[in-house]
C-alpha cells in the first residue's frame, strides 16, 4: 500500500473478508465459516487471525491464498495471516442463517452443540434431510466427501447427502 493510499477500516476488510468463499463449501464465506477469528490494522499491515476447521485441514493453505489475494486486489499489499488454534474451532461458531445456507445448499447443518456428548454414547445424532426434511435418516459413512462430513440417506426420498459433524 502507498502511503498516500487511505488505511481500510476493519469494517471495510470484514466485508472483503466475508465476500471469500469457503474452498470445500462455496456457499458460505470464511468468516460465515467462523474460521476468520479476529483483525486488526496495525499501520500499513491488515493483521488476520485464522482459525482452522482441524489441524491438517486440506483448506488451511487456501484460507491463507484466498484471504492474501483478496486483500491485494482490494490494493492492500502488507497482509499477515496468524493462525490461533486455541479455542479449537467448533461449529458452534457458526451462525443459524450460516447452517441454512448449508442445507438448502444441499448439505445437512450441524445438530445440536458440542456441549452435546450423546455421540460419545453411540447415539447418532438426528439428522434432518436437506432435500425433503425427513428426520428418517441413516449414516450410511462416518466420512463424506471431507473428513468433517458424514454421508447420511434419506429413507424417505431415498436422497444421499452429506452432513456436516457437529464438531
Amino acid at each position: 500500500m502507498s502511503e498516500t493510499q487511505v488505511l481500510p477500516t476493519t469494517d471495510e476488510v470484514w466485508a472483503i473478508l466475508n465476500k471469500i468463499p469457503d474452498p470445500e463449501i462455496p456457499v458460505i464465506s470464511i468468516v460465515e465459516l467462523g474460521v476468520v477469528k479476529d483483525l486488526s490494522i496495525n499501520g500499513s499491515v491488515i493483521l488476520v487471525t485464522i482459525t482452522p476447521t482441524y489441524t491438517g485441514c486440506p483448506a488451511t493453505k487456501f484460507f491463507e491464498n484466498d484471504i492474501t489475494e483478496a486483500m491485494k486486489k482490494a490494493g492492500f499489499q502488507e497482509i499477515k495471516i496468524t493462525y490461533k488454534y486455541n479455542p479449537a474451532w467448533t461449529t458452534d461458531w457458526m451462525s443459524d442463517e450460516s447452517k441454512e445456507k448449508l442445507r438448502v445448499y444441499g448439505i445437512a447443518p450441524p445438530e445440536g452443540k458440542t456441549s452435546d456428548k450423546n455421540f460419545l454414547l453411540g447415539k447418532d445424532p438426528n439428522v434432518g434431510c436437506p432435500q425433503c426434511k425427513s428426520k428418517n435418516t441413516k449414516m450410511i459413512s462416518q466420512f463424506g466427501s471431507t473428513a468433517c462430513k458424514s454421508l447420511y440417506q434419506c429413507k424417505d426420498c431415498l436422497e444421499t447427502f452429506d452432513y456436516f459433524k457437529c464438531i
